[in-house]
């Protein structure tokens, strides 16, 4: 059985400039097809508009509100929303107030597969 406690693991910042902590992924489990992580970003943040090759992602916001764009469409986003965000798609999320959220990858994220305009 594999348990991790979110309070165990340690910080790192992602290629998009987002602030990480995995909680089951291919640093810290026998994980094969996805990954889970929290990821915050701070008030008047955005991550830097990305996408990935290989990875479908998933955000859970926790907390926090934001501007959700995928391929040039624009949501206002908050806490119990989940977004979709299928490989290949560009995408960015933007906050005055600060965000914390679940991201969700399969498979699992890796540096390799985020790529910038």
């Amino acid at each position: 059985m594999e348990v991790r406690s979110l309070d165990s693991q340690l910080p790192f910042t992602t290629k998009d400039g987002s602030t990480i902590r995995s909680i089951l992924d291919l640093s810290n489990a026998p994980v094969r097809m996805q990954s889970l992580a929290e990821a915050t970003i701070p008030a008047g943040g955005s991550t830097q508009r990305h996408w990935h090759k290989d990875s479908e992602e998933f955000y859970f916001l926790l907390e926090g509100r934001g501007t959700m764009e995928i391929e040039g469409e624009e949501r206002e986003v908050g806490p119990g929303d989940g977004i979709l965000i299928p490989a290949g798609a560009w995408h960015q999320i933007r906050t005055d107030h600060g965000v914390r959220m679940l991201c969700c990858c399969a498979p699992p994220y890796r540096h390799e597969d985020t790529f910038f305009e």
